[in-house]
């Protein structure tokens, strides 16, 4: 049923993904696809990475890890942009056509007062992405 899996991760909030990662192994498990693990980053040094290519590690070692533990196939794409927590949500949508990805599963929250101001990332995805999304809370 499907045939590629694309998880956004935030490497600076990896203990809050667990639930959604384990979601993602599962169905790939299930439908023998493979899993591509999306981050965004900045150039610019952050409190995830000094560098994109260290980002990029970074992103390779979760991927190996949940192939590891999971033993599905994974892959990686790093997108760099020039104001993540601006174009995080369209940079995400782009993601699902690179990857070719038939399903998005993506960790979300506990909606709280700003969301009713703010939308959430995921809520943005789901909401306009041509493929199905599953989000996690």
């Amino acid at each position: 049923m499907y045939s590629k899996i694309m998880v956004p991760v935030d490497l600076g909030h990896v203990e809050r993904l667990e639930k959604a990662l384990k979601t993602a192994a599962d169905l790939a498990k299930h439908y023998g696809a493979p899993v591509c693990y999306v981050g965004v980053t900045s150039a610019a040094p952050g409190s995830v990475a000094h560098n994109p290519a260290e980002f990029q590690q970074r992103l390779d070692e979760l991927a190996a890890a949940q192939a590891k533990a999971h033993g599905a196939e994974v892959s990686t794409l790093e997108i760099v942009s020039h104001d993540p927590a601006v174009d995080l949500d369209s940079k995400l949508l782009d993601a699902v056509n690179e990857t070719g990805a038939d399903l998005v599963v993506m960790a979300s929250h506990v909606p709280g007062v700003l969301e009713h101001i703010f939308g959430s990332n995921a809520g943005y995805v789901a909401s306009h992405a041509k493929v199905s999304v599953f989000v996690v809370r």
